[in-house]
């Protein structure tokens, strides 16, 4: 992997992390009523969630790519195609306001869990990398160098932006707005259409 490739990579996954979401709102709500460190916890068990996914796209598109021979560069269109259609909606999408709701004092391992079921939970995501991975590195030819690389993309991408999430709600008990959600909601759809237009025309 080129550097240009982990920086669009790298790229993608913060505007991924960044959209207002299910795990947004479960981990400022555990940073904002139990504390950061919780937010910390949350966004470990995000993290881990997305790795499984990561890693079960690889070994699923490894053997795709076994099969499919020559066309398999074909899904890396799809990609870029993929992250296009994403970025359309996200633009054209109503926000809503994401309320906080208060929670009982708990563990630190119930905060890990509760970010690990909210990622496991959304199948998408497994349709996301399985799309996605394909426009940044060749899979028929992917070490396990680039699988670390990967990974370690993902986890201070996701992890970075989720901690940051963390941090201001606990500082400030952030709560996201319609108007702030809506913006950020436009912002990251103009860059993954952005991104998806670059992984469809780069050689």
């Amino acid at each position: 992997m080129t550097f240009s490739t982990i920086f669009a990579l790298f790229t993608a996954m913060v505007v991924l992390a960044s959209i207002p979401s299910l795990s947004v709102l479960t981990v400022c709500t555990r940073s904002a009523t139990s504390g950061f460190i919780h937010g910390v916890f949350t966004t470990i068990g995000i993290v881990l969630g997305d790795i499984i996914f990561i890693i079960i796209a690889i070994w699923g598109l490894s053997l795709l790519a076994e099969t499919m021979g020559s066309l398999f560069f074909l899904i890396k269109y799809l990609g870029g195609a993929y992250l296009i259609f994403l970025g359309i909606g996200l633009c054209r999408s109503q926000s809503k306001n994401m309320q906080t709701e208060g929670v009982v004092k708990s563990s630190l391992f119930s905060s890990f869990m509760a970010g690990l079921s909210i990622t496991l939970a959304d199948q998408k995501a497994t349709l996301f990398y399985i799309g996605f991975l394909p426009a940044f590195i060749n899979i028929s030819e992917i070490s396990y160098l680039d699988t670390g690389i990967i990974i370690a993309t993902a986890t201070v991408a996701v992890g970075g932006v989720k901690l940051m999430y963390a941090f201001m709600a606990d500082r400030a008990r952030l709560l996201i707005s319609h108007k702030t959600t809506k913006s950020i909601n436009i912002i990251a759809g103009c860059i993954m259409i952005a991104v998806g237009v670059f992984l469809v025309t780069k050689a």
